[in-house]
Parts: structure tokens; C-alpha cells; sequence
């Protein structure tokens, strides 16, 4: 499962990041999960900080099929606002919520993001914890 901001650091190249995010993306077996609303942010990210053609990289990526663009479920919009109330005090946020609800629904572990403070403190209800990469 990939959050936003792995998605993010690799296209931008100044990104301290950048690098090891990459590496991640291109070496990573597959398949590499993007929740649809991770998608919105990191194409609101990408053309308001680095501008359109960073964000057209990035859609061609996706239409590549270099990324897998999972949907919401209708049953996740329950337990997003479920992670959100109880997670408020972070706050986790929807968008990271959809990270965990979809890891959740896949009985994915692993979650590439750089956002340690949240996922490492988030408990999935399939396992003790998310393995965080990278």
C-alpha cells in the first residue's frame, strides 16, 4: 500500500526523498496499491508545488499501470470515519485513513510512506502494526 508521500518524493527530484523513494518504487516486486484519494492528493501536491508536467509524469505513470489505483469501498467509508474519531488527536485525516482502510479490506501490511508519526502509532485490525517502508 503506498501513501502519498513516496508517490510525491520520487517526482520531485529535489526532494530529500527522492532517492530512496525510487529505489523503492522501481525495485518493490508488486503490486504497489494506491488508494484513489492518496491519487487526489498527490496530484494537488504535484501541480501546486512543481506544476503541471510533474503532474502529467505522474498520470502517465498511472496509466502505465505502474501503480494500481484502488478504489473506495463502500464499507471503507465506515471505517475511515472509524480511524479518523479515533485517531482525531494526531489527526490522522481521511486521506491516511483510506490508507489504512484499504490495507485493512487487502490484509496488506507493509505501507510505504514517510509519514512515520501516523502509521506507526495506527493499529490495523488485521495485524499488531503497519511494517513501514522505506
Amino acid at each position: 500500500m503506498v501513501d502519498a508521500g513516496p508517490l510525491y518524493a520520487y517526482v520531485d527530484v529535489d526532494d530529500r526523498h527522492h532517492d530512496e523513494c525510487l529505489r523503492l518504487l522501481e525495485t518493490h516486486p508488486g503490486p504497489l496499491v494506491v488508494p484513489l484519494l492518496v491519487v487526489t492528493e498527490v496530484v494537488h501536491l504535484l501541480e501546486s508545488r512543481l506544476g503541471a508536467d510533474a503532474e502529467i509524469r505522474f498520470l502517465g505513470d498511472l496509466a502505465a499501470g505502474n501503480l494500481l489505483v484502488e478504489p473506495v469501498a463502500p464499507a471503507d467509508w465506515i471505517r475511515i470515519a472509524e480511524l479518523v474519531s479515533v485517531y482525531q488527536d494526531l489527526p490522522l485525516g481521511t486521506v491516511d485513513a483510506s490508507v489504512a482502510a484499504a490495507a485493512e479490506r487487502r490484509k496488506i501490511t507493509a505501507v510505504a510512506t514517510l509519514d512515520r508519526r501516523h502509521f506507526s502509532v495506527v493499529r490495523p485490525s488485521h495485524a499488531l502494526a503497519f511494517e513501514i517502508v522505506p
